[in-house]
């Protein structure tokens, strides 16, 4: 494995710099020793490689610990998903408690394979755990020209706006379009703070921001330890909360209880919508969207795109930018210079995962 240590070369205190191949390998040899097949560990090391390299390390390297401790002596379930195809656009999987990273992909590869034949692909999982990124499985539905939408419901770890106990999850929706150029993508939690930073913090030893989250009576805190028997809050006050709780309910759609238990029984829905299922030749003179169809929608997302680009900043050092123009930056940068920043924590924690020296 390549690394390089401390804080010079670009580095940070306290952090390991991998190289992305490195990273890699010990993502998939940490997974293994876990219980998962090399080929299902690769499945998961690329989601969380992908975390890593977008700058999202919480949901990265670091979640191969969580899902130890979530595992702990029983190791994962073995075998595939129970899926039910309930019509030529739709299909129901059971996750058999597998996690949501294998789950996921499953539920993306059939809403893609319904799109692509019936023009909708309606997909609803329950029984897993750990969706991840929804962006990462809306990427791929894009690329092959679909339309996505996805939602994950969760754990009860996030107050409603006004209360200050747990009801709904940290519960991401995401919605990504194809463009001419790069895709449209808006992924969001619809919580302050999302479960995999608290986490993170409390093993780092770090206090949480101020205003994220309530403790157990109610009284806010920046205490992960705290916050994690308390309460996260909304983002977005009622309109986030409102939000939240629709997730919640398309989760239940899904199949999954409404109330999910500790890391179990999430619920998600995958969407993929070809755009040409709303046919050709709108309007005429309607400019590219006359043209309907495929072409014509990646016309108009490129156009939405170049116009967020020429919008007047409020501050010029800060340009308006599309969503996920960020995250396609990051990703780019890291992967011209073959390097990823890890805490040393949680670089030592992999390792001793991946050499069988630690096992919650």
């Amino acid at each position: 494995m390549s690394e390089r240590s401390g804080s010079g070369s670009g580095g940070v205190a306290g952090s390991v710099s991998l190289s992305v191949s490195g990273a890699r390998a010990l993502a998939v040899r940490a997974l293994v020793v876990l219980g998962y097949s090399p080929a299902d560990a690769a499945t998961i090391a690329d989601h969380l490689l992908d975390c890593e390299l977008r700058g999202l390390g919480m949901s990265g390297l670091a979640r191969i610990v969580s899902i130890a401790e979530r595992l702990g002596s029983a190791g994962p379930v073995v075998g595939p998903s129970a899926a039910t195809v309930t019509s030529p656009s739709s299909t129901r999987i059971d996750g058999r408690d597998r996690i949501g990273y294998l789950v996921a992909d499953e539920a993306t590869t059939a809403a893609i394979a319904h799109a692509e034949s019936s023009g909708i692909g309606l997909v609803g999982a329950h029984g897993t755990w750990y969706t991840g990124m929804l962006s990462h499985y809306a990427e791929r539905i894009v690329e092959r020209g679909l339309v996505a939408m996805l939602a994950s419901s969760a754990t009860p770890w996030v107050a409603p706006h006004g209360g200050t106990q747990p009801v709904v999850g940290t519960n991401p929706i995401c919605f990504a379009f194809p463009s001419d150029g790069d895709p449209f993508v808006w992924d969001i939690g619809t919580s302050s703070i999302i479960h995999a930073d608290v986490v993170l913090a409390e093993r780092l030893g770090l206090p949480l921001p101020s205003g994220v989250a309530f403790d157990a009576s109610g009284a806010p805190t920046t205490s992960p330890t705290e916050a994690l028997a308390g309460a996260f809050t909304t983002w977005g006050g009622h309109r986030g909360s409102g939000l939240a709780l629709v997730v919640q309910l398309l989760g239940a759609l899904a199949g999954a209880p409404v109330a999910p238990g500790h890391l179990q029984d999430f619920g998600m829905v995958v969407l993929a919508i070809d755009p040409g299922v709303l046919g050709a030749g709108a309007d005429a003179g309607a400019g590219a969207a006359s043209l309907g169809g495929a072409a014509a929608l990646r016309a108009s997302v490129a156009e939405l795109q170049a116009s967020l680009a020429d919008t007047a900043p409020v501050d010029p050092a800060h340009p308006v930018r599309a969503p996920f123009a960020r995250s396609i930056a990051e990703r780019r940068r890291r992967l011209a210079a073959d390097a990823i920043e890890v805490p040393t924590a949680v670089v030592d924690a992999v390792r001793a995962l991946a050499d069988g020296v630690a096992r919650a």
